[in-house]
C-alpha cells in the first residue's frame, strides 16, 4: 500500500474508534448531509489532500508533508437546556479530533517512514441551524525512499 493510503487509513480507523463523542459516521466518500439520518451525527468525511515532497538526504531518503482533510458534521435539535448547542458540539468534536490524533502522532509506520502529526488549519463553515460544519487539516510529515509512492 501506498505512504498516502497507510496514513489515511490510520486517521479514519483511530477517528471511527473515537469516544465522547462517538463518531458515528466516517467515510471517504462525499455525502449529502441533509440526507443523513440523526442517528449518523457526528459525521466525518476524510479525504487526502495535497502533499508537499522534499529531498532529505542524498541517499534517496525523501521526506513529504501530507495534508489529511477531515471536514466533521454536527446537529444539534436547538433545546435549551441539557442538551448542547450547535457550536458547543462543533467545539467538542475539534477539540477530542486534535487530542485523539495527537495520542499517537506517528500513524503507526514503521520506524523507517517515521511520522509527525499536527492539526494546522480549522476553518468553521457557516450553516443553519441545526446543523453545524467545519474543516480541518492535519498535516502529517514522514519520511521515504526515493520511487515510494
Amino acid at each position: 500500500m501506498s505512504n498516502r493510503e497507510d496514513i489515511t487509513s490510520n486517521i479514519i480507523d483511530v477517528l471511527g474508534d473515537m469516544e465522547n463523542p462517538k463518531v458515528r459516521f466516517v467515510t471517504r466518500e462525499p455525502f449529502d448531509v441533509d440526507k443523513l439520518a440523526l442517528t449518523q451525527f457526528p459525521a466525518l468525511l476524510v479525504t487526502t489532500g495535497n502533499e508537499l515532497r522534499e529531498e532529505n538526504t542524498m541517499g534517496g531518503n525523501r521526506r513529504g508533508t501530507l495534508e489529511v482533510n477531515i471536514r466533521g458534521f454536527v446537529r444539534s435539535d436547538g433545546r435549551q437546556g441539557f442538551v448542547q448547542s450547535v457550536d458547543q458540539k462543533r467545539n467538542e468534536l475539534i477539540e477530542r479530533i486534535e487530542e485523539t490524533l495527537n495520542t499517537q502522532r506517528d500513524r503507526e509506520l514503521n520506524a523507517t517512514r517515521a511520522a509527525t502529526t499536527h492539526v494546522t488549519t480549522v476553518e468553521v463553515v457557516d450553516r443553519n441551524p441545526p446543523l453545524g460544519e467545519f474543516n480541518m487539516i492535519a498535516e502529517v510529515r514522514y519520511s521515504f525512499t526515493k520511487g515510494a509512492v
